[in-house]
C-alpha cells in the first residue's frame, strides 16, 4: 500500500447491516451476551444485557462491527428504542442517520 492509497471507511456498507425494522431484532432482554471474538476481537467480549453500561457498549459493537445477523440476534427492540437517545449522542451521524431512516421509530 502506497501512502497516497487510504484505508475504507468503516462507514462502507453499514446500510446494508440495519435490519429492515425494529420487529426483526431478537436480542435478549435480560441475562449475558457473549459475542464472538470476530466481534468483540479488543476488549470484552461478554456484556450483560440488564447494565445500562454494558449495553450500551455492547450495541455501539454492533453498530460499527455487526453484520446483519449478528444485530437481530443480540439487539433487543425494546432496549434499543429506551437506549437511543444515549446512542445517538455517542455514534457517528452518518450511522444514525442511516439507522433512523430505516427504523424511523427510533428517531421519534
Amino acid at each position: 500500500m502506497t501512502s497516497s492509497t487510504s484505508l475504507p471507511s468503516r462507514l462502507v456498507g453499514v446500510a446494508e447491516r440495519i435490519p429492515a425494522a425494529l420487529d426483526q431484532l431478537q436480542g435478549p432482554d435480560h441475562g449475558r451476551v457473549s459475542l464472538p471474538v470476530r466481534l468483540a476481537w479488543s476488549g470484552p467480549t461478554e456484556f450483560n444485557v440488564t447494565d445500562p453500561g454494558q449495553r450500551l457498549t455492547l450495541y455501539r459493537t454492533l453498530m460499527d462491527c455487526g453484520q446483519r445477523d449478528d444485530i437481530v440476534r443480540y439487539v433487543n427492540p425494546t432496549l434499543l428504542r429506551r437506549d437511543w437517545p444515549r446512542i445517538r449522542r455517542l455514534t457517528a451521524r452518518r450511522v444514525v442517520a442511516l439507522w433512523e431512516r430505516r427504523m424511523p421509530d427510533l428517531a421519534a
